[in-house]
């Protein structure tokens, strides 16, 4: 199924167990690879699933591709945003067009394994709303390393999270590509969001917070392929002033 633009307001489908969205810019290269090993991934867990993908302004053929990976498949659909919004944008759109019961997001280059739903699953269906990958947790593995300015630039970042807005501190990595939710959490969140790019996973954590759901944190298997299209300096201050804007916007909740 193709679509063009935004989506929203999804109707509950309870014949749908888990929604997977993937948020994808100029993924031409690697996102029909994506779709071809998380089909074979989900068709194990003998559950109804359905695929989102969002094409958030690509400069590349990343829908013509996606759209040719999944012909005829009418449980995915491919969403093509014209102009590019940010990361944020595109998995508002994704959220909220979602159907399953459960509704998870990973990125579109693989960098977590998909075979980590399983466990992300069995912590929601034992009662959290909530689920976020870590990269941080010593059970966590990590297959390559991000370099080491990328490292310390994480650490920078924490330390300016903590103290922007403290109740994040809890969480040992709040940016990891990996969470999942229940419908009801998904789709309250997501409609909320401000934030349009990087900074979104610190919104969706602080609105889980003050709506007092339930979040785990748990580890993942992961590998980093060194790719950023952020720079340092353009990353602090529009990510600095992300975090203010989340804190002023949502601090009645």
């Amino acid at each position: 199924m193709i679509e063009d633009g935004d989506s929203s307001g999804a109707v509950p489908t309870p014949d749908t167990f888990l929604s997977l969205v993937f948020p994808a810019y100029n993924e031409a290269k690697r996102i029909g690879d994506t779709l071809q090993k998380t089909q074979d991934y989900l068709n194990t867990l003998n559950r109804t699933w359905e695929i989102v993908v969002v094409d958030d302004g690509s400069a590349d053929h990343t829908a013509e591709v996606a759209r040719k990976a999944v012909e005829n498949k009418e449980n995915i659909t491919v969403i093509r945003n014209e102009a590019n919004r940010g990361k944020g944008h595109a998995l508002k759109t994704g959220m909220c067009t979602a159907k399953g019961q459960y509704i998870g997001f990973m990125d579109a280059d693989n960098k977590t394994d998909i075979t980590c739903t399983e466990e992300a699953l069995k912590h929601l269906e034992q009662g959290s709303d909530v689920v976020i990958g870590s990269r941080k947790m010593s059970a966590s593995q990590i297959q390559h390393q991000p370099k080491l300015y990328r490292r310390l630039a994480s650490q920078i970042f924490n330390r300016g999270l903590s103290l922007i807005i403290p109740d994040l501190s809890r969480y040992e990595d709040t940016q990891c590509g990996f969470k999942f939710f229940t419908q009801k959490a998904a789709h309250d969140i997501f409609s909320r969001l401000i934030v349009e790019r990087f900074m979104f996973d610190a919104e969706v954590l602080f609105l889980a917070h003050r709506l007092q759901y339930q979040v785990h944190e748990m580890p993942v298997r992961w590998a980093s392929d060194h790719d950023t299209r952020t720079t340092f300096i353009e990353g602090v201050v529009c990510n600095t002033y992300d975090l203010f804007r989340i804190r002023k916007t949502h601090r009645n909740l």
